[in-house]
This record gives C-alpha cells, sequence and structure tokens, in this order.
C-alpha cells in the first residue's frame, strides 16, 4: 500500500505526493540536478550531505544500485563515497523492476538500507524552475503519519572527511587521451596529497589511474611536513569559514611552488588562503549544464555545479587571475595564478559519470607534477 506525503517548503508552498524509501521526516536545503544519469554517483557524492535532493529528470531507479565493491581502503568502485550523503530524494517516477548487468538491488532497497527518505509524484521541473528563481531555500519531506521534522543541520567537512591518513599506491605510469586528442601522464610514484573535505572517489581514482600516488588527509591536517608533489584539496559540503585550520595550512603550501589544484569548497578554500573574498550567490549554481568559460580563449565546459558561493571578483590579488565565468551569471568560477601552478575550479572536471571534456583541468594538473 502506497503511502502519501509532502514536500513543504519553506515560503509554504506544498507539493503532494508518495513516500518512498525510509518514511521518516526529514529537513534541509532543497537543492537539484539536471543530469539524465547518474543517481547513484549524486547520493553518495557528499557535496550533498544535509541536503534534500530533487533530480530533474523524470524516471529514475530504472537501472538499480551496483555493488559496494571497494578498489582499495575505503575507496569504492562505484561510487563517489562510502554512503549516501542527502538527507532526502525527490524524484517525479521510481522505477521498481530495474535492469543492468552490473545492478544487485533496486534504488528503494539501497535507500530504506541507508536510512534515505524519498517523495516521487510531484512535478520536479516545477520545483527546480521555483528553486532556479527564489535562490536557497530549505524545504521538509514529511510522510503520512510521521512525526515533525527536526530543524535543519547544515554539514560540514568535519562530518564527511575520512578520520586518519590513508595511502593509495602508484600504479604504474599511464597516458590518458583527452576528447580534444591531448594526451596526459604522469610518471608513476609521484605523490599527490588529497585533502578530504568531502572528496569524490572518482577523483582519487582518477588519480591513481594515472600513475599517481594518492596521500589522503583529513580536512584539518597539517601535511605541509610530508613529502608530496602536487596537492588537490578537494569539494565537500558547507562554508569555508567552517575550516580556518585548512586556510592556515594552504596559506603555508602557497608560500612553494608544488602544483595545487582545489574543487568546490576546496576552490573557496585556496581563494581565502590567497586573500580573497567570498560572496553568496543570489542563484546558487546547481545540475548539469552550468556553463562555463575559460578566460582567454572561447572554451566553453558544461559543467556539474553544486555551489551556494563565488570569489568576489574585485577581492582577486593582483598575482592571481580570473581562470573562469560561468555565462549565466558572470560568477567568477575559477581563479588561477599567473607565475605559480595553482588553480581552483567551482565546477567539477569528471572522471566518471558526466562529460569526458571536463577532465582536461585535472589533466593539466596532472602534466605539472
Amino acid at each position: 500500500m502506497k503511502l502519501k506525503a509532502t514536500l513543504r517548503l519553506e515560503n509554504g508552498m506544498e507539493f503532494h505526493g508518495w513516500s518512498f524509501g525510509c518514511a521518516e521526516s526529514v529537513s534541509g536545503e532543497v537543492v537539484f540536478n539536471t543530469a539524465m544519469v547518474g543517481y547513484p554517483e549524486q547520493l553518495t557524492d557528499a557535496t550533498y550531505a544535509g541536503q534534500i535532493l530533487c533530480l530533474t529528470y523524470p524516471l529514475i531507479g530504472n537501472y538499480g544500485v551496483p555493488s559496494e565493491e571497494l578498489l582499495a581502503e575505503s575507496l569504492s568502485k562505484n561510487f563517489e563515497s562510502d554512503r549516501i550523503h542527502p538527507k532526502g530524494l525527490i524524484a517525479f517516477d521510481v522505477c521498481e523492476d530495474y535492469s543492468n548487468w552490473e545492478a544487485v538491488k533496486g534504488l528503494e532497497e539501497w535507500m530504506k538500507e541507508q536510512g534515505l527518505t524519498g517523495i516521487y509524484g510531484i512535478d520536479t521541473r516545477e520545483l527546480t524552475k521555483i528553486l532556479r528563481d527564489k535562490g536557497s531555500m530549505t524545504g521538509c519531506i514529511i510522510p503520512e503519519g510521521a512525526a515533525q521534522p527536526k530543524e535543519a543541520v547544515k554539514a560540514t567537512p568535519a562530518d564527511v572527511c575520512c578520520s586518519e591518513t590513508i595511502v593509495y599506491p602508484a600504479q604504474s605510469a599511464v597516458e590518458v587521451e583527452n576528447i580534444n586528442g591531448s594526451k596526459a601522464a604522469v610518471t608513476a610514484g609521484k605523490k599527490v596529497v588529497v585533502v578530504d573535505l568531502g572528496v569524490k572517489h572518482s577523483i582519487i581514482r582518477g588519480l591513481i589511474a594515472r600513475g599517481a600516488e594518492v596521500i589522503r588527509v583529513p580536512y584539518n591536517y597539517d601535511f605541509t611536513e610530508m613529502e608530496y608533489d602536487g596537492v588537490y584539496v578537494s569539494n565537500g559540503p558547507g562554508c569555508a569559514c567552517a575550516c580556518e585550520e585548512t586556510i592556515e595550512v594552504l596559506k603555508k603550501v602557497l608560500a612553494g611552488n608544488k602544483p595545487v589544484f582545489g574543487l568546490g569548497m576546496g576552490y573557496h578554500l585556496i581563494a581565502k588562503a590567497a586573500g580573497c573574498e567570498l560572496q553568496k550567490l543570489a542563484h546558487p549554481h546547481r545540475g548539469a549544464n552550468q556553463p562555463v568559460r575559460r578566460e582567454g580563449s572561447n572554451r566553453t565546459y558544461i559543467s556539474a555545479q553544486n555551489v551556494s558561493r563565488a570569489v568576489t571578483a574585485a577581492s582577486i590579488p593582483s598575482d592571481w587571475e580570473v581562470a573562469f565565468v560561468n555565462l549565466n551569471d558572470g560568477a567568477v568560477d575559477g581563479i588561477r595564478h599567473k607565475s605559480k601552478p595553482f588553480i581552483g575550479l567551482n565546477f567539477a572536471p569528471e572522471v566518471c559519470v558526466g562529460l569526458t571534456e571536463n577532465v582536461t583541468p585535472l589533466d593539466e594538473f596532472i602534466s605539472k607534477l
């Protein structure tokens, strides 16, 4: 028997549908993703921790959920982390009869195991238009008969990062060909420190596949006395203001010359360490179709983003410059140092699901090691 459920937004609007997954009330910031595929990756992306995720594609669950197999310690083969991170999931329709050779269970079974509350049967595209036009908005999912949800608590990197240093040994050096014909390789044995603020496992897999030894450290760990060749500062949930320890470590890193690459939250922390100011976006960048242009060229990337902040252009120091601009609102979606190999991006250079052309910035980082 189907159970009714209600999605209630902070402005009082309500959407009525059906409950699936866990039947407990939840609250959080309501965000959306416009990708046609990739719900296993989206649900395990730590950037969505504490949020309620709306998927605009009208049907989800049709290819089930793959195994939780590990490639190495705490490194998933098929997901972006070891667990589901959003508080809630919103869909138009859910497929019960999945079909895929890699699937081991259905979406709803996985949601129940992980304690994820869902609602389906509502107009997700109308909801997305509201979220896009009104900007950041909190909401709650209330299954019929469930108690009122507790007040939403925003997640921080401390909730999702690793608790100790993990080393992933290098593989043989490989050469990766990009969609534009360029190639990137790294000599096996080069060491990359990954500052884990909620790192996507596809990034670690991508670095290992390119021949790098990966040293994964907690977000507040001072690694500057370690031996390394480059630093990757990961994505993660929350606000950069909650990571003062990380900013202080990055200030020491930026005083040197080793390559540094930051994504999402990592970009914001690099920017803060460099002396930039951040602004809260009136209309946060959500979804898998955010257009960003590389400054100094006509090259445009169609990017995946889930960010609510960007660097204020006027605050960029004279030895740094704008690297990427969002074509929807003109926000600074990336900065780079003018003479040192430092760069930060608001968007994801996907090495798993998504557009393969967007791995280029990652390969540029690899080439500088």
